[in-house]
């Protein structure tokens, strides 16, 4: 398998950017979920689980190393009271440096999320992502069927088919070294609405539960850095 594309997801749940070729680190693609917005009053991070409209925003890392966010309608936000007028409520954003508790939300039934429970969970430390096991996320073209692939926001677009069967193996993905530790399960995400078209969808999940065990893509850990470009090839390393 192939390289198709490398995304970077600068601040949690908001688009990301594509790049031609990134350095991947111990916390996985640089820059990639090195933000969230948090809610100020209930000190919770948001996602697109609880904050769907998140998705209709876009993140892109600056040089100097900082996110900057272009609003649905096109602005740019300089400051934590610009994302609170959007959002309709008190918000800070915050870097991996800035936060210590990292504690998110997921609707315990997908079908009925409004009247149903949600459950706290504690993010990976790092990059704030859900798992520790998943630094860097890589899913085939083949796997994703007729899905959007904006869907699921893997790190790692791959042409071919197979990567499941890689959980529990090394590999080689151009310079880096990559730990695949597992499938990764599937939240209600894949189902929000995004920019471009795509529409509520709630047959995604329930697809993906029912034929996939509820598991799309594989996570992997980073055991030695390196830069990743389109074309390189997904290799078995036996060093």
């Amino acid at each position: 398998m192939r390289v198709l594309e490398v995304w970077r997801y600068p601040v949690k749940s908001l688009r990301g950017e594509q790049l031609d070729e990134a350095r991947i680190g111990l916390e996985g693609v640089e820059g990639d979920r090195r933000y969230a917005i948090f809610d100020v009053a209930t000190g919770f991070g948001l996602t697109a689980r609880r904050a769907p409209e998140l998705l209709f925003a876009a993140a892109r890392m600056r040089p100097d190393g900082n996110a900057e966010i272009t609003l649905p309608d096109g602005s740019v936000a300089t400051d934590d009271a610009a994302l609170s007028d959007w959002l309709g409520r008190e918000v800070a954003l915050r870097s991996t440096e800035q936060v210590t508790q990292r504690r998110f939300e997921n609707p315990e039934d997908f079908e009925n999320e409004a009247t149903g429970r949600w459950e706290p969970f504690e993010g990976s430390n790092g990059a704030f992502q859900d798992s520790g096991n998943a630094a860097v996320s890589l899913l085939s073209r083949a796997s994703m069927r007729d899905w959007e692939q904006q869907r699921f926001r893997a790190n790692i677009v791959l042409d071919g088919a197979g990567e499941d069967q890689l959980a529990g193996t090394r590999m080689a993905l151009g310079e880096a070294i990559l730990d695949v530790r597992k499938r990764l399960s599937r939240c209600v995400m894949v189902t929000r609405p995004q920019p471009g078209g795509i529409e509520r969808d709630l047959d995604v999940l329930r697809t993906i539960h029912r034929e996939l065990g509820g598991c799309l893509a594989i996570g992997a850990v980073v055991s030695a850095p390196g830069t990743v470009r389109t074309g390189d090839e997904l290799l078995s390393y036996a060093g």
